[in-house]
C-alpha cells in the first residue's frame, strides 16, 4: 500500500517520535510513504527547539495575526501534498492519505477531495480546546468551527484515547468513524537492557532507590510535590533522577537547593532517544506524578517497555492502559500525599517493584502496545477504505452490466 503521510509539525520533540516511529513500522511492513511536512522539521536536531520561520512569527506577531497565518500557510501545505500525491503518476498514487491532526491544517482535507483518496486522520489533543486554555487563542470561534469541520471531514478519525475519542464524537464524528489507536513503543530497543553503567554515571550506591521522571517538564507534571515531599522523608537513600528540558527546571533546582536536598536530586537535561533505554533501565520507580486528562503518554510506554515498577495518577486515560496493583500503582489524582505513599511503598519492597515492573512489560506485549502494532491497525484500516471505495466504484458497472 502507498501512503501519503501529512504533518505540520515544525521541531523534533516527543511528536517527532510518534512521526517517525510509526512511518518507520509502516515501512518495515512493506509500505510505501511518502512524507509531505515543513522543511524546517527535516533540519531540525531533536529536542533543539522550534527555530523556524513559523515559530519566528509567533513570537513577534499578535496571537489573532498568527492565527490568520497559520490559516494562511495551507496555501503552501495544500500545494505540497497535492504535488506529492500526484507526482507519482497515474500509474502509483497513494491508496490513503494520513495525517496528523493541527490546528488550522487543511492539507489533508484538500488532498482527499483532489485526489479522491480516503483520508485518516491521527488526534493527539483537541487543540482548539488547549490552546484556548494554555495558548493564548484569540480566533476561538473560527478554531472550533475549522477543528470540527478537520475532524467530521476525514473517513476515519484515530485518537490515542477513548478520552479523546469522547471530544470527537462530541464534534460529530458518528462512532464508526472512530478507532483509538494509543501511542506505542519500539521492544526491540529494550531487548537487552543494563542499567548498571548509568548506574555508575548517577553514581548511585547498591543500596539508593532511584525514582525517575522522563520527558519534557512543565510546572504541571507536579515534581515540586515530590521534591517536598521528599525532603521530608527520613530515607536517606532516594535519589530523583530527571531526564528531560522544560520550563519547570530552573525552580525545581532552586527548591531543591532550598529544600537541602540537592544532592540528591539529578537534572540530567536533554538526553538522546537512544539512551532513554538503559537510563531507564537505571531506574527502581518511574513517575508520571500529573497527566493531561486526554493524553497518551509516550513516556508510559517507556516505562512499560523498560519493566519499570510505576505510579501513577488513576484517570480514565491511565486506566485505559494500566491496572492498579497488576501492572502499576495508581493513586488519586492531585494527591501527592498518596502520590508519595506509593513512592515509599515501592522503594520499601523490591518484591513488588519486580512484580509490578514484569506486569507492566506483560501488559505491554499482551495488548501490543508498540508502533509495529499500530502501523497494522492503521494499514488495515486503510485497507478496508481502500476496498470499500473500489467496490463503490465497481458497483454501478455491474449495474450497467446487468441492464444492458
Amino acid at each position: 500500500m502507498r501512503i501519503l503521510y501529512s504533518h505540520r509539525v515544525q521541531s523534533k520533540d516527543g511528536q517527532s517520535v510518534h512521526i517517525e516511529e510509526l512511518i518507520g513500522a509502516l515501512r518495515r511492513q512493506g509500505h510505501a510513504v511518502d512524507v509531505v511536512g515543513p522543511a524546517f522539521y527535516e533540519q531540525a536536531g531533536f529536542g533543539g527547539g522550534d527555530r523556524s520561520l513559523v515559530a519566528t512569527l509567533k513570537a513577534r506577531l499578535p496571537a489573532a495575526a498568527y492565527e490568520v497565518a497559520e490559516l494562511g500557510y495551507n496555501t503552501l501545505s495544500i500545494a505540497a501534498i497535492l504535488r506529492a500525491g500526484r507526482r507519482q503518476g497515474a500509474k502509483s498514487p497513494p491508496d490513503a492519505i494520513y495525517e496528523r491532526y493541527n490546528l488550522f491544517h487543511l492539507a489533508g482535507l484538500a488532498a482527499r477531495r483532489a485526489l479522491k483518496r480516503p483520508l485518516l486522520l491521527e488526534v493527539n489533543s483537541p487543540l482548539a480546546e488547549e490552546r484556548t486554555r494554555h495558548g493564548n487563542l484569540k480566533l476561538v470561534s473560527l478554531a472550533r468551527r475549522v477543528e470540527a469541520m478537520t475532524w467530521r471531514g476525514a473517513d476515519l478519525v484515530l485518537p490515542v484515547t477513548n478520552v479523546l475519542a469522547d471530544h470527537v464524537r462530541a464534534a460529530g464524528v458518528p462512532d464508526e468513524r472512530i478507532h483509538v489507536v494509543p501511542n506505542g513503543i519500539d521492544p526491540r530497543l529494550y531487548a537487552s537492557l543494563d542499567g548498571r553503567s548509568w548506574r555508575q554515571r548517577l553514581q548511585l550506591g547498591g543500596g539508593e532507590i532511584a525514582i525517575g521522571f522522563v520527558g519534557f517538564v512543565r510546572p504541571w507534571h507536579g515534581l515540586d510535590r515530590v521534591l517536598d515531599h521528599m525532603a521530608r522523608d527520613r530515607r536517606a537513600n532516594l535519589r530523583l533522577i530527571v531526564a528531560g528540558d522544560g520550563p519547570a527546571i530552573p525552580d525545581l533546582m532552586a527548591q531543591a537547593k532550598s529544600l537541602g536536598i540537592a544532592s540528591r536530586v539529578q537534572f540530567l537535561g536533554l538526553i538522546g532517544r537512544e539512551d532513554i533505554p538503559p537510563l531507564l533501565a537505571a531506574f527502581d520507580i518511574a513517575l508520571q506524578p500529573h497527566v493531561v486528562a486526554y493524553a497518551s503518554p509516550l513516556k508510559l510506554f517507556e516505562y512499560m517497555a523498560a519493566s519499570r515498577a510505576i505510579v501513577a495518577p488513576s484517570t480514565p486515560n491511565i486506566r485505559e492502559v494500566l491496572t492498579d496493583n497488576v501492572d502499576a500503582v495508581l493513586v488519586p489524582p492531585d494527591d501527592p500525599d498518596a502520590l508519595w505513599q506509593a513512592v515509599a511503598a515501592l522503594a520499601d519492597d523490591a518484591t513488588l517493584r519486580a512484580r509490578l515492573g514484569a506486569g507492566a512489560r506483560r501488559t505491554l506485549d499482551t495488548r501490543d502496545y508498540t508502533w509495529d502494532g499500530n502501523a497494522r491497525r492503521v494499514a488495515a484500516l486503510a485497507d478496508d477504505l481502500v476496498r470499500a471505495k473500489r467496490a463503490k466504484e465497481l458497483s454501478p458497472r455491474r449495474t450497467q452490466r446487468t441492464q444492458s
